[in-house]
């Protein structure tokens, strides 16, 4: 997937197009006005020394638009960006990049939500797949996963560390039912097979591989009846702990799935990333932060890929 970023705004002069509203001594437009720029955007707003200066709307021709505060002709302060293809960021900008808390609607109803650095996913946040309810809430780097990062399931999550937006090093699958499956991550490179001439260059790409390890017993305290509970506490008496075994227990050393994994199949999102790694079962393409602009006056085209939802389940 890529961000939407770059969608270019027409440079602001002291008579460029036509215009509409208030000006200073020196004719600058100043204080609040409209006006229509020479490519067909529009700008409505507040003006200071002839520059977009706090609250204002600027109306890409391609149907974009930018609702919120400018500093000196940039995108400053909080607003919010509708692009081309129905996506919409709503956060932070510094100079005409989003930076700092925001969140990114995505046309497939994926959705980013935390710290923005550069126009990428930049810190603490949250991706939610739309189609599968999967979360990835943890931390990012120029776009990519990387750090401790949890992906969370409708009946478990994966918790450990990731590199370049997938899993590597050592983690648990965490159950609902009560058991964790410990284990770790192997960064394993293979050939793409590419089904070319010969003579063409195969690619390397790592695929995530994931190393079984011991599965902790659950620890269940029973649920006596009322009168059995009544008992007990008369006499003093502690309800007595039980400790049951995992069904289907994984030994450890085996490169296999964790015992409760599904796979899900759901389309993270349009636009593919360029990403070359494998989920350890399936893996789901991220979403596009907005369409390519194809006016001139495009602004945000997409560089940053959205993550790939790696399920659990290994190969």
């Amino acid at each position: 997937m890529s961000d939407n970023s770059d969608i270019e705004e027409e440079e602001q002069g002291p008579n460029l197009g036509e215009y509409e509203g208030e000006r200073n001594d020196k004719d600058e437009r100043h204080g609040y006005g409209k006006a229509t720029l020479p490519n067909g955007d529009t700008y409505e707003g507040m003006y200071e020394n002839g520059k977009r200066h706090g609250q204002g709307t600027y109306r890409f021709k391609n149907g974009a638009r930018y609702i919120g505060e400018y500093m000196k002709n940039k995108k400053h302060g909080y607003g919010t960006f509708i692009y081309p293809d129905g996506s919409k960021y709503e956060g932070n900008w510094v100079e005409d990049q989003r930076c700092g808390q925001g969140k990114y609607f995505y046309i497939n109803a994926d959705t980013y939500e935390g710290e923005w650095r550069d126009h990428k996913r930049h810190g603490q946040g949250v991706y939610t797949y739309a189609e599968t309810g999967t979360k990835y809430t943890g931390t990012w780097k120029e776009g990519k996963r990387e750090g401790a990062g949890d992906l969370i399931h409708a009946n478990h999550k994966y918790v450990g560390q990731w590199k370049e937006d997938r899993p590597e090093g050592k983690g648990k699958y965490v159950f609902d039912i009560g058991c964790e499956q410990h284990g770790e991550y192997i960064p394993v490179e293979q050939v793409k097979d590419d089904k070319g001439g010969e003579e063409e260059e195969q690619q390397a790409v790592i695929i995530p591989k994931w190393k079984a390890g011991v599965v902790t017993a659950i620890t269940l305290a029973p649920e006596p009846d009322e009168e059995e509970e009544e008992e007990k506490k008369e006499e003093g008496e502690k309800p007595a702990e039980t400790t049951e075994a995992t069904e289907g227990a994984v030994e450890g050393g085996e490169e296999q799935a964790p015992a409760a994994e599904t796979t899900e199949g759901g389309e993270a999102a349009a636009d593919a990333p360029e990403s070359s790694e494998q989920a350890p079962a399936t893996e789901e393409e991220p979403a596009a932060e907005g369409g390519e602009a194809t006016d001139g006056a495009a602004e945000e085209q997409a560089e940053d890929a959205a993550p790939a939802e790696e399920e659990a389940a290994a190969d």
